[in-house]
């Protein structure tokens, strides 16, 4: 019973680690070699370039969701105008982010005669494309436009007739 068997709790030399002076603890305090960091500089090297594109391509596309969400948004109001004034669409983009009376008339101040609106509180600023940032619209004669404006501060395109919304960029006339 005296005796202590080894891997028993009783026995602790389990619990010394290497004595002092060895070669093995004095290798453990070295650090890495330059083989070892440069696996992981090439490591993460590869995890860049992997991800970097991924970002641009997320850009482009926040862009192209913005554009999209600002169309659906201005079309909207349009179409609210439409359903308070009679069915007429207003007779420039403008009067979407204006109180209106029956007419079709626009003041900055809700009041008894100016009732009708605002339906958004302002035209938005152009996402993408040439006029990025603009937000001025032209009147266009064709349904759908077959051009851009070609002015850079001009970001919407506008079909008074039909009540139509476009961006001013001959890349995104299909949104």
């Amino acid at each position: 019973m005296g005796m202590i068997m080894p891997g028993s709790f009783a026995d602790t030399t389990w619990m010394a680690g290497p004595k002092s002076g060895t070669s093995s603890n004095k290798r453990g305090m070295r650090g890495f070699t330059l083989v070892e960091l440069l696996i992981v500089v090439v490591i993460l090297g590869i995890l860049a370039a992997v991800v970097i594109p991924q970002f641009s391509d997320a850009s482009a596309s926040t862009e192209e969701s913005a554009l999209r969400a600002d169309l659906r948004i201005m079309r909207g109001a349009v179409q609210r105008y439409a359903l308070e004034h009679d069915g007429n669409y207003p007779g420039s983009l403008t009067a979407i982010a204006r109180y209106t009376n029956m007419g079709g008339a626009m003041a900055g101040n809700k009041t008894p005669v100016y009732k009708y609106g605002k339906y958004i509180p302002e035209i938005p600023r152009c996402p993408t494309g040439p006029s990025k940032g603009a937000t001025g619209w032209a009147a266009i004669g064709n349904n759908p436009p077959t051009v851009a404006s070609g002015s850079t501060s001009v970001g919407w395109l506008y079909h008074a007739a039909s009540g139509g919304v476009w961006v001013n960029d001959l890349n995104h006339f299909d949104k």
